[in-house]
């Protein structure tokens, strides 16, 4: 849909341009001019221009597009059982993720994507315009090959996860699959995604081998990203940090020196440039679903670090797809401000991908912005559960 569109009439409009030491940019009576899926234009809206198209937003409140930096969408089966199990008592170990290896493997492609679609669509009925999706469930080389094909109809923010378990065929002989994952997947994977990622964790990968995948993915011309500290302390988030990652994920058990490790890698120069910090994605969907301690974002926020929330989707220990939800999990168990979460779920996710177009709305950025039934944006935590999204516009198109 091509000409100009306006949207006016905004009560509150979040920008995260970071004006005046606001860091969500927040402006009243706003209005946005879109242009070409852009924004061209963003101030008071008694000095709108004209536009070919207006969309009145009736007072109500208008923010970015949530960025969902990091989601496991291809996928098949379903793994509700193991989610009634541990309401029962039973602890979450990562071992269910076998259990999708084997239906995933199973699934014709367009099964697979059918699950994607269904997925997505259901993200940007709640308000998400950009989201990561990993591989991570085939652990071959065709199935992750065909796994990352898949995601890349869908989003350009792929991510290679071939090291997210070791499979059983591969139980007795870990270094194998490694050499596996390192050789012959990444190079059929690498086409296909913008970054390659591994669950650094007990049970799932050592940090040897760990910097040897994210290594070889780096060589590759892959961006890193990690999955860390999940289950427990351990040395992930340095490796994240020493490797330069975008972002390291979960952070749930972080010592003194994670957290300082973080602080050092951060700067928020990522608006104006190409960003060089370590992002802590916070993921607290997985907690609600496993029922184990939430990361302490109060902790991280005070100390300097970037911070982004992310969904976490997957069938298994965080089968949501709601990035409100999360936001609200966050100011209730996380000690994060509403704007602290809004920020994190919006222009956190760009940084943690390393985008400067999506997660604000200023001038050039992306035409992807949220209509929320509701006069500003802590309603997304005050009223938790509530359908609140009123539109989404995704490229400046609505949807």
């Amino acid at each position: 849909m091509r000409g100009s569109l306006l949207v006016d009439n905004i009560g509150e409009l979040v920008t995260n341009d970071g004006r005046g030491g606001d860091p969500l940019g927040v402006r009243r009576d706003a209005a946005v001019l879109v242009e070409d899926g852009q924004v061209a234009w963003v101030g008071p809206a008694r000095y709108a221009p004209a536009a070919d198209r207006r969309i009145d937003a009736d007072g109500a409140a208008v923010l970015p597009g949530f960025v969902d930096s990091h989601a496991h969408l291809v996928f098949a089966g379903d793994r509700a059982a193991e989610f009634a199990a541990r309401m029962a008592g039973e602890p979450y170990t990562g071992g269910g993720i076998r259990t999708t290896v084997g239906a995933t493997r199973a699934a014709s492609d367009d099964e697979l994507r059918a699950t994607v679609g269904r997925l997505r669509a259901e993200m940007r009925r709640q308000g998400t315009t950009t989201v990561e999706i990993k591989s991570g469930y085939g652990l071959t080389v065709a199935e992750e090959a065909r796994s990352l094909r898949i995601a890349a109809e869908f989003t350009e923010d792929t991510t290679f996860l071939g090291a997210h378990v070791v499979p059983a065929e591969y139980a007795d002989h870990p270094d194998d699959y490694v050499g596996l994952v390192c050789g012959p997947m990444l190079a059929a994977a690498a086409p296909y995604a913008r970054w390659i990622d591994v669950f650094c964790e007990r049970g799932a990968f050592d940090v040897d081998h760990a910097r040897a995948i994210l290594a070889c993915g780096q060589a590759a011309g892959l961006g890193v990203r990690l999955h860390a500290n999940q289950l427990g302390p351990g040395p992930g988030v340095q490796l994240g940090v020493e490797l330069g990652a975008a972002s390291v994920d979960h952070c749930t058990h972080l010592s003194d020196a994670d957290v300082d490790a973080l602080a050092g890698s951060t700067t928020v120069e990522w608006l104006s440039g190409p960003p060089t910090s370590t992002v802590a994605t916070l993921l607290p969907g997985a907690e609600f679903s496993t029922r184990s301690p939430y990361p302490d974002a109060r902790r991280l926020l005070d100390a300097g670090v970037t911070v982004a929330l992310a969904t976490d989707c997957n069938p298994g220990s965080s089968y949501t797809s709601s990035m409100p939800f999360c936001v609200a999990l966050a100011v209730r168990e996380m000690r994060m401000t509403p704007a602290e979460a809004v920020w994190a779920a919006t222009a956190g996710g760009a940084a943690a991908l390393r985008r400067t177009d999506v997660g604000r709305l200023t001038p050039g950025s992306r035409a992807d912005l949220v209509v929320l039934d509701a006069p500003t944006h802590l309603h997304l935590a005050y009223r938790p559960g509530v359908p609140l999204i009123r539109q989404v516009l995704h490229n400046g198109v609505p949807r």
